[in-house]
């Protein structure tokens, strides 16, 4: 047997068996040659269908306060610090957010999240009450998995969430530690890691990933891989960079179709029993080999239009879904 070979054979067992990863073996899958994508996926395949079957759970967003953010996240068009053209409204209103879920779930969506740009989740005690009013409408009007990612939050305002009725909240830490300083300025690490865990001790479910492509180095993907499983989050949506002209990041290489796929495979691996999604630059990147996302260990994905950007039809993915003879959660 190959030494790759026996090193995709060693990590998946470690796997199965939910033991962590040695950093030398996690490094060694990040750096595999794309030769070896195949195997890799092939167990990372089976690591997925142990603990999450043969389910995928899909989930949708809203942009409910779009622009204006004063964060300079170099991947973002809704900063003031990018030239890029977005719209820009305030908080939108409960029947908007009643209309997206109803539509959310129209396109086989489990999960629905409503999303505000801004460093916090409110400019103000009243807009925060709104907001609260937001997910208590949801609660009553649409029966589907509540999920929020409004920004910075501290204790009070997690558990005020929690009681409003929301069931999951949405935070990024973008990316490792070591290369954020190359990402946002204006928001400590500290703050985002003490978000999630206000979430948890609030008893929220924590979805937590961010955005691969940025620049950072192999090492780096792996010391943010580690990070996730410091702080047991639950979900963890894995974006893939799409430059958007205006923003720091627009002149950004894009990674190629089988890196994305051993980056999903490591994921799978490294935390086996989280739930792994695929979300923003899934289309653009991805392109024909979209439907391997499923067999590099993901099970779960975004379903619709993204925060600034196009989705596909939603029709397509769920037939993509079908033909694979995977099942949708409902």
């Amino acid at each position: 047997m190959n030494q790759p070979y026996a090193l995709i054979q060693n990590c998946m067992e470690k796997a199965l068996r939910n033991e962590p990863l040695a950093a030398g073996e996690a490094l060694e899958i990040v750096n595999l040659h794309s030769d070896y994508v195949m195997p890799l996926m092939a167990a990372a395949d089976r690591v997925r269908r142990f603990y999450k079957g043969n389910r995928v759970s899909l989930c949708s967003v809203i942009n409910a306060r779009s622009g204006r953010c004063p964060e300079d996240c170099a991947f973002c068009p809704q900063s003031v610090h990018a030239s890029s053209q977005v719209p820009a409204y305030d908080l939108v209103d409960g029947g908007a957010i009643t209309r997206a879920a109803v539509e959310a779930l129209s396109n086989g969506a489990h999960k629905f999240g409503i999303v505000t740009s801004g460093k916090g989740a409110a400019t103000s005690e009243g807009e925060f009450n709104e907001l609260l009013g937001r997910i208590r409408e949801m609660k009553e009007t649409v029966g589907i998995h509540r999920c929020a990612s409004l920004g910075v939050i501290g204790e009070g305002e997690a558990l005020a969430l929690k009681e409003a009725g929301l069931q999951e909240f949405h935070h990024n830490l973008e990316t490792a530690r070591g290369f954020y300083p190359n990402i946002c300025s204006t928001r400590s690490y500290d703050e985002n890691v003490d978000s999630i865990r206000a979430a948890k001790k609030a008893g929220l479910r924590v979805c937590c990933g961010g955005i691969l492509g940025m620049g950072e180095t192999p090492e780096q993907r792996v010391e943010f891989a580690e990070e996730l499983r410091q702080l047991g989050v639950d979900s963890i949506p894995l974006n893939f960079l799409n430059p958007i002209k205006g923003t720091a990041l627009e002149n950004q290489p894009p990674l190629k179709p089988l890196e994305i796929l051993k980056i999903i495979s490591f994921f799978r691996l490294y935390l086996p029993n989280a739930d792994i999604k695929v979300a923003g630059g899934r289309e653009v990147n991805l392109r024909g080999l979209q439907s391997f996302i499923f067999f590099a260990g993901a099970n779960s994905a975004m379903v619709g239009n993204y925060l600034t950007t196009k989705g596909r039809a939603a029709a397509d993915d769920l037939e993509m879904i079908a033909d694979l003879e995977l099942e949708v959660v409902d």
